[in-house]
């Protein structure tokens, strides 16, 4: 599904003011964890799905890829990404990833960030990418975990007092469209189990290389107190896979 939340001018100012919209990649929460299932950029032909403000894009750059093609479906998205990350070597291109059609063995290397939940079959879009791939190409992507959107509300579980209890999972095992809510308004997004996600990456001849849980840094642990919430439930999903 085509949504583009990200250019309504309210939805997109409070994605302005999120920590990782204001720090860039030190402000992200998994930051550290997918950092290190980065391959080498040196020399290397990427493609960023979902590029948002384009830190990604910036730090293949400046590890040494020779080109880099970030793409979003919000102009505001990409907009903000030409002014704060437009380095020699990039280019942003606004499409939907859906509508993608690149020749076979164009990339070295494929990122996508928390974009994938948005996309209805993941089945397309990972045989798509494996034929975009050079032989030896990564794919590397995180993902919302099938934990987190597994019930669809995105939200804790609340005592009387307001506290928080637990997070609430159900219809883990009922695939498809969640409607939820981020950054106050209703967006759609694909839940997936766990098995989903690894078995299809499987079947189109990926070669699975690691996979993460992120849990904050401890250095986030210490300077964000909310933070400590993150321990509670996984959050995001880190998959690396080789053609």
């Amino acid at each position: 599904m085509k949504e583009n939340k990200y250019d309504n001018p309210s939805f997109f100012e409070q994605y302005e003011k999120m920590l990782r919209s204001q720090l860039g990649l030190e402000g992200a929460g998994e930051w550290h964890a997918l950092k290190k299932m980065l391959p080498d950029f040196k020399g290397k032909n990427v493609l960023d799905l979902g590029c948002g403000f384009g830190w990604h894009c910036r730090y293949a750059i400046e590890n040494g890829a020779t080109s880099v093609i970030g793409i979003d479906l919000s102009e505001k998205m990409l907009n903000k990404a030409r002014e704060i990350n437009s380095l020699e070597g990039i280019q942003y291109e606004r499409k939907a990833l859906e509508d993608l059609d690149y020749p076979s063995e164009k990339f070295n290397i494929i990122l996508s960030s928390l974009t994938l939940h948005y996309v209805e079959s993941f089945d397309t879009i990972v045989q798509n990418i494996y034929q975009w791939l050079t032989s030896g190409g990564y794919f590397i992507f995180s993902v919302e975990h099938p934990v987190f959107t597994a019930e669809g509300g995105q939200d804790w579980v609340y005592d009387k007092e307001g506290q928080k209890t637990c997070w609430p999972v159900d219809r883990y095992f009922i695939e498809g469209k969640r409607n939820t809510t981020f950054l106050g308004e209703n967006v759609i997004k694909y839940h997936r189990t766990l098995t989903s996600y690894l078995n299809i990456l499987l079947q189109h001849g990926f070669k699975i290389k690691e996979i993460t849980e992120p849990q904050p840094s401890p250095e986030m642990l210490k300077e964000i107190p909310e933070m400590k919430e993150e321990l509670r439930r996984p959050m995001m999903l880190l998959i690396s896979v080789e053609k």
